[in-house]
């Protein structure tokens, strides 16, 4: 699977992947090549009537199940045989339909929260479900840990979101500090599911999930906005990642000690479910 869109684009999740089998990397990767192809449509330079049209045409491939795309075809593979419900898959088309306009602005938190379910928890939850979690519990931390790295990402490219017209969050240091802090409260609650994974997956999950949560603390280290501002795309070094990665293995001794008591972002899942039935997709 050297040539996909896995290897080729998602530098953090490809270095966890290293820790999968490969018949679980190569699932993910279809999963992933499914999410990227939805978010190079919203994200290509070109005038929105295009962007339209070739998101319209691939959401139509999707929902005929056209398999003659390559893409669609292993998608769908992956959903029926994962038994992963399509309205996961529904809720990310409309979470990257939002962005096809000429300006997108999320004015509170519950907004926020139905987008990065839309766009990313819907992918942590599908994720999950590849990996074989059944617990119900643990597949909302599920959600909770592909919410953080959405806020995460929403903090890191505030910059590239402006000149797109896009304000998920304000333009200034302590909304991006405050983004932070919300995701790792994610982050947090997103710990116990994972002990839900198959041991044989499970390492693979806390590397991504320590390398993500960490370009939140080099966002931190920028300390103002002209900082951040000037700093380009902020990312976690190969260096960074290998520390990450040792620090992992202390998760994975941490992680039996942990109980699943209770579950810690049910408000937030609370403002999602007055808009998404999150238990029909779970």
């Amino acid at each position: 699977m050297k040539n996909n869109l896995l290897s080729k684009h998602a530098k953090s999740f490809n270095w966890a992947g290293f820790f999968l089998s490969k018949e679980t990397y190569k699932k993910c990767s279809f999963l992933y090549d499914f999410c990227r192809t939805l978010d190079d449509i919203a994200d290509e330079e070109t005038n929105f009537e295009t962007k339209r049209k070739k998101f319209l045409d691939f959401k139509s491939n999707f929902k005929n199940k056209n398999y003659s795309d390559s893409i669609i075809k292993n998608i769908w593979e992956l959903l029926e045989k994962e038994n992963i419900s399509s309205k996961i898959a529904e809720d990310l088309f409309d979470g990257v339909e939002s962005d096809l306009k000429n300006e997108v602005k999320i004015n509170n938190k519950k907004e926020l929260f139905v987008y990065s379910y839309r766009v990313a928890g819907t992918v942590g939850l599908m994720m999950s479900k590849i990996l074989k979690v059944k617990d119900k519990d643990s597949l909302k931390g599920a959600i909770d840990l592909g919410i953080a790295m959405q806020l995460t990402n929403i903090a890191r490219d505030v910059v590239e979101d402006k000149k797109r017209n896009r304000y998920y969050i304000n333009h200034d240091f302590n909304s991006i500090k405050e983004t932070i802090e919300i995701a790792d409260t994610f982050y947090e609650s997103s710990f116990p599911a994972i002990k839900a994974v198959p041991l044989g997956s499970r390492f693979s999950i806390m590397v991504a999930r320590r390398v993500y949560r960490k370009i939140g603390d080099n966002i931190l280290k920028q300390k103002n906005l002209d900082n951040y501002n000037n700093s380009g795309k902020i990312y976690v070094s190969k260096v960074g990642k290998i520390i990450q990665t040792i620090l992992s293995l202390y998760d994975l001794i941490r992680i039996y000690f942990v109980n699943y008591k209770k579950h810690l972002k049910k408000n937030e899942h609370l403002m999602i479910n007055e808009q998404i039935n999150l238990n029909e997709r779970i």
